[in-house]
């Protein structure tokens, strides 16, 4: 018969150092209990994140960190990015954080609780608490920008219809208010 050991966790005023202590109760649960709290793994993507923030991540889409502006001081290059964590560090100014949850913050001036609550990664009494995510426009201007484009496109296919080739340009500019369209609807699904 073989015995396996235990490690032992236990503090000397409440507990014998010999005696086994419940191991559970120091370890976080990973049965998905129900219950609230934080939940890591509902944080939004990184890359997605920041660029919603309107962040634009330069550098190769296949690199650990990605560079952007640090807003924190104004810098216009120094953030480094790591897309993996969402992890952040400024060169020049110093700020840094682990996440996402740690920039949002950071740059919102919310508490821990509030600001898990907006990123859509706290749970009330078991239930996923999902807040509407930010837009880049308000509604009126994204419908002033739907109708302009939708516009565009009926003007497009009239003249496809009519036997009128488009040129080069033309359909550069088509497939730029496709993709604002889609980029739009998305925003607001």
């Amino acid at each position: 018969m073989t015995l396996i050991k235990k490690k032992v966790w236990a503090t000397p005023q409440t507990h014998s150092p010999n005696k086994i202590a419940d191991e559970s109760k120091f370890k976080p649960s990973t049965s998905g209990s129900v219950g609230s709290g934080y939940r890591r793994e509902l944080l939004p993507d990184p890359v997605s994140y920041y660029e919603g923030q309107g962040l634009k991540l330069m550098g190769s889409r296949r690199a650990h960190w990605r560079t952007t502006e640090c807003r924190f001081h104004g810098g216009s290059d120094s953030m480094r990015i790591k897309v993996a964590t969402g992890a952040f560090v400024c060169m020049n100014c110093g700020a840094k954080g682990g996440d996402v949850l740690a920039y949002e913050i950071k740059d919102s001036g919310r508490d821990f609780v509030n600001a898990a609550k907006a990123l859509g990664c706290w749970v009330d009494d078991g239930r996923h608490q999902v807040q509407a995510k930010p837009t880049p426009l308000s509604p009126r201007a994204a419908l002033e920008v739907l109708s302009f484009e939708a516009t565009l496109a009926a003007v497009a296919a009239g003249n496809i219809a009519s036997g009128i080739a488009m040129s080069d340009d033309d359909l550069s500019r088509l497939m730029i208010c496709a993709n604002r369209i889609n980029r739009i609807t998305e925003g607001f699904a």
